[in-house]
């Protein structure tokens, strides 16, 4: 559907109309005459300091509050900030900020942890705030290494970038699975 005679052929099938219109929009939104929907992605965004990035929403199993009680685990680095049960299910928190070397993270009533939907790997992570839901055209993805003054490279997929805010992608999966999160035993 792509011109105003298509859609006048709908007007007696309301549902069509709309996705026909809905199509439309995508694609006026997207800077595409096609009327093709163009691809989104749809991630969680998040502050570590004053850095905003953005990490799969398949990666993230949910965003929790920070508990009240954190049970301190001996013999572990810093950044292991603790265990804390979190509905039932005992999940070590750890401070993304400092394990990155970029200082410690204020605890905060916007700070929160960030479940990983990992399988084999289970961990929260703190960070300063969670912005939600980030939606962006895969015309705004670029594979440019982004800089970031949190030490994070080795994790980061590249950026989305729209108009002046700019939006790394962190991958959460990498972050977990490397061998300086693995070995949280102090030296």
């Amino acid at each position: 559907m792509s011109n105003s005679a298509d859609l006048a052929a709908l007007v007696e099938q309301p549902f069509a109309l709309l996705q026909a219109m809905e199509q439309l929009s995508r694609a006026a939104h997207a800077g595409h005459g096609t009327g093709a929907v163009p691809s989104e992605w749809v991630g969680v965004g998040f502050r570590i300091g004053e850095e905003q990035f953005v990490a799969s929403r398949e990666q993230v199993r949910e965003v929790l509050m920070l508990p009240d009680a954190i049970t301190r685990v001996p013999g572990a680095k810093r950044w292991l900030l603790g265990i804390a049960n979190l509905r039932g299910h005992l999940l070590p928190l750890i401070d993304v900020k400092l394990l990155l070397g970029s200082g410690r993270t204020t605890l905060r009533r916007s700070t929160r942890v960030i479940s990983v939907n990992h399988r084999e790997v289970p961990a929260g992570l703190v960070v300063d705030e969670v912005h939600g839901f980030r939606r962006f055209m895969d015309h705004e993805f670029s594979q440019e290494p982004a800089k970031t003054i949190v030490r994070c490279d080795g994790f980061l997929d590249g950026v989305y970038q729209r108009g002046d805010e700019s939006w790394p992608h962190f991958n959460l999966f990498e972050l977990v699975e490397s061998k300086m999160f693995l070995q949280a035993a102090a030296e």
